[in-house]
């Protein structure tokens, strides 16, 4: 028996061998191996810099104030008022529309921030919960992503695409809490945590003895912005290792054509790949043009990154109002998943599910294009 275990671990540890020396030796081929390696250490220090501690300061702000929204019973109120419409759409208890707004209001990680919150996750049984993570990347940076694009121009379509996304975001939630379930049957009763709504109030940093509404207000400020801290922490291995790789095989050599081991440079693996299916793209977004096709593959990695694509592909007349709400649509639904669900489902506690996850949502974000792309004809 341990001989045959000894066998599988050498024969899976040549194996990672084998894939991450024909990984790095490809791109080494194609880079230099020099120009490589800083490319690797200058992407993953300025995504450290730019964009995790970004993120941590969104984790921070966005946790703090949705600790003040459950101190002062804005969450009680949203479940209220919207219970009728998240039951039957996303399967979700009502509260959870309040996760939608942070996330639309700043990133991904927001949803995490409030999962923190014992007497938020109280509410959710298992699968509900660990399919917040799909929920509310379907909704981050929905905001900037709207004003943006509105920004170049373009007002109808990106509202088209925010009803994609909105579609998408119910696909993805769905189909996550089906494979979730599927895989462990017990998660369809369990509640997220071992105790109820009216345990968790009483566990929770509670200030409503204290007569100050000043107290209560700055008490919950600072419990949910260290709360925060913890989150924006725990998402910086993901965002460094799988979004560096992202941007890599993404993004092209310098502008005169060489590689100078900047950040961000790459081998344009993806997007060569994405042309040998242009049809496909063609059909489920109504593309073009061949180089609309890079928003939704870096889309992927940052949708920040993506929208930079976009000025220069309206001033080059690549793109029209179809591909707008598309981008709009996917680049909400989307929003860099595949760099931060490992690190949210991992800071959940639930990373043996981040393959489900990101299955779940690569489907969300292309029927979140697909319904944008149909509302268009319809509509324009």
């Amino acid at each position: 028996m341990k001989a045959s275990m000894s066998v599988r671990r050498y024969i899976s540890g040549v194996i990672c061998l084998l894939i991450v020396g024909g990984l790095f030796s490809y791109l080494g081929y194609r880079m230099g191996a020099a120009e490589m390696l800083n490319t690797v250490m200058h992407t993953a220090f300025d995504l450290l810099i730019n964009t995790c501690f970004y993120l941590m300061a969104i984790c921070v702000i966005t946790g703090a104030i949705g600790k003040l929204f459950v101190e002062f019973g804005v969450v009680d109120l949203l479940e209220t008022l919207l219970r009728p419409l998240m039951r039957p759409l996303f399967n979700l208890p009502g509260m959870a529309s309040l996760g939608a707004v942070m996330t639309f209001l700043s990133d991904n990680p927001a949803i995490i921030s409030l999962s923190k919150d014992h007497r938020f996750a109280s509410h959710f049984k298992k699968f509900q919960f660990i399919s917040l993570t799909n929920f509310g990347t379907a909704f981050g940076m929905g905001l900037i992503v709207i004003i943006f694009m509105i920004s170049q121009g373009f007002f109808k379509e990106p509202l088209i695409g925010l009803f994609g996304a909105f579609v998408g975001s119910i696909v993805s939630t769905r189909l996550m809490q089906y494979f979730v379930v599927k895989s462990y049957p017990d998660y369809a009763t369990s509640p997220a945590i071992d105790m109820t709504p009216e345990e968790a109030l009483a566990i929770e940093p509670e200030h409503e003895e204290e007569k100050s509404t000043f107290l209560r207000t700055l008490n919950s400020l600072l419990d949910g912005g260290k709360a925060g801290v913890d989150v924006g922490m725990t998402i910086i291995p993901g965002v460094l290792i799988i979004s560096t790789l992202v941007m890599v095989l993404t993004f092209g050599p310098s502008a005169n054509g060489q590689y100078t081991g900047a950040a961000y440079e790459g081998i344009e693996l993806l997007p060569a790949l994405a042309n040998e299916i242009s049809g496909f793209f063609r059909f489920v977004f109504g593309f073009t043009d061949p180089h609309q096709i890079a928003f939704p593959i870096t889309a992927l990695g940052a949708v920040g990154a993506a929208l930079s694509l976009v000025p220069n592909f309206v001033q080059q007349g690549w793109v029209d109002g179809n591909a707008i709400a598309v981008f709009t649509a996917i680049g909400m639904c989307w929003s860099g998943f595949l760099s931060t669900h490992t690190a949210m489902l991992d800071s959940l506690g639930y990373r043996e599910l981040t393959s489900k996850a990101i299955l779940s949502h690569t489907i969300g974000g292309l029927c979140a294009a697909l319904a944008a792309h149909w509302l268009c004809i319809i509509l324009l």
